[in-house]
């Protein structure tokens, strides 16, 4: 709606099973809305536990979220 795109690139820790633990934007994409946006988004994810020796470890990543408009709105 308010024509704003861009990529948005995330901090996250991740617990041994696989919840986030914390996510902090690394890298805005310049609007603090799609920001957000990912931070609550990449919050309900669950990924795969890292392993070390065939047991589950806290994890750090870096995730990055683009927004692309496609299309044009219609009237």
């Amino acid at each position: 709606m308010r024509g704003q795109q861009g990529a948005t690139r995330l901090r996250v820790r991740i617990t041994p099973d696989g919840r986030v633990l914390e996510a902090r934007v690394f890298e805005s994409s310049g609007h603090a809305s799609l920001d957000a946006a990912a931070v609550a988004a990449v919050r309900r994810w669950r990924f795969e536990p890292a392993l070390r020796d065939g047991v589950p470890v806290f994890a750090n990543a870096t995730v990055t979220i683009n927004f692309t408009l496609e299309g044009a709105r219609r009237w």
